[in-house]
């Protein structure tokens, strides 16, 4: 992966360096006029450190990194921004440590490369960490870099994205490069809802230094090259005598699939930093300006025939919630989010009319759409993060309630399903839902119900808004006597979106095909939309 790319710019490094090299010892010979010798001392000491500060860690940890199939730090810039639009900051910032020979290896830049460029013309901050230098460790240094373009960042309002490749704290300098991590944490709290920050993993990221990543709005990891946890292999065997390897207790498919840290993945370096830019592309720059709009042709008024057969008659079938969402946005398009953790529900991003909207939604082919712990969670941190860019939540609904069994309310479904009514509920973007089948219970009232203050609320003619299924209200009410009889009297009056509408908590009853259509023309509506609420510190989510 990384030779091919690289090999022609390493061999232009290298020839300048030679190149430089003859040209000042040829040159040492002319005798400089006296009030020109210092400047021409200054600029060959500059070229000096540039060039030093391009190399890294030098040619073999090059070849090293790019053995290992990963990219070094600039290569993968180069990728990600675009062309030419890279303005570096501190390339010649060294670490200012003693101890431990340290004075000895002064590399300029110091293991991370920093700057802002653009993605499709927007300006975005970077920070790439750079493995052929002091294995990426973060020194007082190193951190301070980092420090200055998140604080330009929120200056201009634009998002911070980090490439971590890190072995983490630089031990050579004890507790100033922990006081540096803490000062990137504070930084990651306070640009937290001011300003998009994306983490991709592209190598070890461990101990204290999982917390930064873990503060960003989205983290996607490598596989096989990155991996994350607190504490590795080696101390896990010493304390619980577990044998694991590292891509087992942290690498992306655990993280992705698992434990729910990491949001997306990619196959490698250059599969990442397109994936990356697509994510971009989607994101506002900050909580100052609306969500981006891209030119489509697809129109509003287009009417998916498919939808109206997409809801299968049987009410227990499952179908793929996924694919009826894809046919209302622009060009069939979703972007999601942690695809491959709690299932059951849909997470992601979207356009209407070119502009960005997120998408939660039911996925009745797992776990039947119900809610559980994960899919609570995992909803709740994507609806609050809509909600600090001002980015309108479109909702579809079939679920057929909470997760049930000891393992799940053991585990705290109360408080985490909470979290999703919270969110909800604080949010004050746009919001629009659609309840495609089953709405029931509570499980109803947490997906951006009316009473939840959602804006415009759908239903289908499949719709069915009830405490509960038929068969299950009868053997309550009826106590097992006449239950098909009663079953039929209760799909009859319940399972259907009739009652929900006559009591003013659906908007109207639609045709699914014109689905888009409404929508779109809600989202106008709703564009300059202004809630006033209560003045209050900050609000106490059950976390």
């Amino acid at each position: 992966l990384g030779t091919e790319l690289s090999s022609p710019i390493m061999a232009g490094l290298a020839r300048s360096v030679r190149l430089f090299a003859r040209s000042s010892s040829s040159n040492a010979a002319l005798a400089a006029p006296p009030h020109l010798a210092k400047a021409a001392s200054v600029r060959r000491r500059l070229e000096e450190q540039v060039l030093a500060s391009q190399l890294g860690g030098g040619e073999q940890r090059i070849a090293s990194q790019h053995n290992r199939g990963k990219l070094t730090a600039r290569e993968r810039l180069e990728l990600f921004l675009d062309p030419g639009s890279f303005r570096e900051y501190d390339a010649l910032k060294a670490h200012r440590c003693i101890d431990f020979g340290m004075q000895e290896q002064v590399p300029p830049g110091d293991g991370v490369v920093t700057g802002h460029g653009l993605v499709d013309g927007r300006r975005v901050f970077v920070f790439s960490q750079d493995f052929t230098v002091f294995g990426g460790s973060l020194s007082e240094s190193h951190a301070e870099k980092i420090c200055k373009v998140m604080d330009q960042a929120m200056l201009v309002g634009a998002p911070v994205i980090g490439l971590n490749d890190s072995g983490g704290a630089r031990i050579q300098e004890g507790i100033a490069s922990l006081a540096g991590y803490a000062e990137v944490f504070q930084r990651n709290v306070e640009a937290s809802g001011v300003v998009p920050q994306l983490s991709v993993i592209m190598g070890p990221c461990a101990g204290g230094a999982v917390y930064s990543p873990a503060m960003t709005d989205f983290t996607m990891m490598v596989d096989h090259t990155s991996y994350m946890f607190v504490t590795g292999p080696e101390v896990v065997k010493t304390v619980t005598n577990e044998v694991i390897t590292a891509e087992e207790l942290g690498g992306s498919r655990t993280h992705t699939r698992t434990s729910g840290v990491a949001h997306l993945s990619a196959a490698n370096d250059l599969e990442a930093m397109s994936a990356l830019r697509r994510l971009v592309g989607f994101l506002p720059s900050s909580n100052r300006e609306p969500p981006p709009v891209r030119e489509t042709e697809d129109s509003r008024a287009r009417k998916d025939s498919a939808l109206d057969r997409i809801v299968p008659e049987d009410p227990n079938v499952p179908y793929d919630m996924g694919a009826l969402v894809r046919r209302v946005l622009d060009d069939r398009e979703l972007l999601e989010v942690s695809p491959s953790y709690a299932k059951n529900i849909i997470t992601g991003f979207g356009r209407m009319e070119g502009a960005t909207v997120g998408i939660v939604a039911n996925q009745p082919q797992e776990l039947a759409g119900c809610l559980d712990i994960d899919a609570s969670a995992k909803a709740a941190r994507f609806v609050r993060f809509c909600d600090c860019f001002n980015i309108p939540l479109l909702t579809f609904v079939d679920v057929p309630g909470f997760l049930p069994g000891r393992a799940q309310e053991h585990g705290g479904i109360i408080r985490h399903g909470a979290k999703l009514l919270f969110a909800y509920a604080e949010a004050t973007v746009p919001k629009v839902t659609v309840i495609t089948r089953k709405a029931y219970g509570g499980a109803y009232d947490v997906m951006s119900s009316k009473h939840l203050r959602a804006d415009v609320n759908y239903a289908w003619p499949s719709a069915e808004v009830a405490v509960m299924g038929a068969k299950g209200a009868v053997e309550i009410i009826f106590r097992g006597k006449n239950v098909e009889e009663e079953t039929l009297r209760y799909e009859a009056k319940f399972a259907n979106p009739l009652v929900a509408a006559q009591r003013g908590f659906v908007d109207a009853v639609i045709s699914p095909s014109e689905t888009r259509t409404r929508i779109c023309e809600d989202l106008e509506l709703l564009r300059d939309k202004q809630v006033q609420r209560p003045w209050k510190k900050h609000s106490n989510i059950p976390l």
